[in-house]
């Protein structure tokens, strides 16, 4: 689904639907920017993906604009790591699937032999909110950034669009969100099912705006199984470091130092969040995912921590890791595409209020984790 829609221009139209609606207005471009990248992130949850695919299409816009070049980068590139907590993320669902084992665990450990489960699906209603609050705080940054310093985000010349224009290019793809989601969250199907009615969504919504052809249908096949691959392999090779690190004594190693840690399960979850921040400055979440979660995620929801608070905390976690200098996925992702003019120390600073941002909402869930906990308790009852 994700590799169809990046090869058949949806975002583009996208992007010059949101650019007439909001361009003409100051940091208008910068709100169309997070919109697209939003609704691109929901479609085809690849952060790396998303990140050349706006950087291709909207920063020459922006900086033609008279944008100034750190803002643009840092828009840019904090919209694409939304990849990451929007669903239908690829990082929620492997993230679903390792923390759904390892609560099984974490409660067969506590002796609980009918114990409950979580699925991909409530993971995904626990992202919708911090996700959108993400989104908002971006867009309220935008704004007050265009207000203070006007020259540095000034209102783009645009043709005029019609509501039913805009409508042609926002639709289609919202509606296979809809559909991707909706079958989820209702129960109608698995998020398997929904893979492949999104898969099929995708493919008749490239046919219909005649951006599929046998060529282009290769590739995607291709850049499918190669994804795909990739995701099996690493999968192996954590299971089977997993194994080794469990027999050799590991897990009972990291239990106990938790348990002795001065804070109880507070330290615990700080130094597991810093390990995993650190760590996604070198590994991709994938890695992160299978070697990481399945080692950690037991210990810590055997000392009481909610599984699905704790999956967004990582989402969250791996998304601002993604961000931040130096080593940052997609800063890297950025600079491969963008002009020269745009130099890397401007990349940098522009990411650094998005980084603050993104730990502002972090610290909104620690605070509050009924931003992840009470959407999917009220869909159950």
């Amino acid at each position: 689904m994700g590799v169809i829609l990046e090869k058949s221009r949806v975002a583009e139209e996208l992007l010059g639907s949101m650019a007439k609606l909001f361009g003409t207005m100051r940091g208008g471009l910068g709100i169309s920017v997070v919109v697209v990248g939003m609704l691109l992130a929901a479609s085809t949850g690849i952060v790396g993906a998303t990140v050349v695919t706006m950087g291709l299409l909207s920063l020459p816009s922006m900086l033609n604009a008279g944008y100034r070049p750190s803002l643009a980068a840092g828009a840019i590139c904090a919209t694409g790591t939304l990849g990451q907590i929007i669903p239908p993320s690829i990082a929620l669902v492997l993230l679903g699937d390792i923390l759904s084992n390892a609560y099984q665990r974490a409660q067969l450990n506590m002796n609980v032999f009918t114990p409950k489960t979580i699925s991909v699906g409530d993971l995904f209603v626990g992202a919708l909110i911090p996700g959108l609050l993400l989104v908002a705080m971006y867009i309220v940054y935008l704004l007050a950034y265009a207000r203070l310093k006007p020259d540095a985000a000034p209102a783009a010349k645009v043709d005029h669009a019609t509501f039913a224009e805009i409508m042609r290019g926002l639709l289609p793809p919202l509606a296979l969100i809809m559909v991707v989601l909706g079958s989820i969250l209702s129960g109608a199907a698995t998020p398997t099912e929904a893979a492949g009615i999104g898969a099929t969504g995708a493919l008749l919504l490239a046919l219909g705006k005649r951006q599929m052809s046998i060529e282009r249908m290769r590739e995607v096949a291709i850049s499918t199984m190669e994804i795909t691959s990739m995701v099996f392999l690493i999968l192996i090779g954590a299971a089977v470091f997993s194994l080794v690190f469990r027999g050799f004594g590991g897990e009972e190693l990291i239990h106990h130092f938790f348990n002795t840690l001065p804070g109880g399960v507070t330290a615990a979850i700080l130094v597991v969040m810093l390990v995993i921040f650190l760590l996604g400055f070198i590994l991709d979440f994938i890695e992160i995912t299978f070697v990481v979660v399945p080692i950690v995620g037991p210990i810590l929801l055997t000392m009481g921590v909610d599984p699905l608070w704790l999956g967004i905390m990582i989402a969250m976690n791996l998304q601002t890791s993604f961000l931040t200098p130096p080593f940052g996925f997609a800063l890297f992702y950025l600079r491969g595409v963008a002009p020269p003019e745009v130099t890397t120390g401007a990349i940098y600073r522009g990411v650094v209020p998005f980084i603050l941002i993104q730990i502002l909402a972090m610290a909104a869930l620690w605070f509050w984790p009924a931003m992840a906990t009470w959407l999917p308790a009220l869909l159950r009852q």
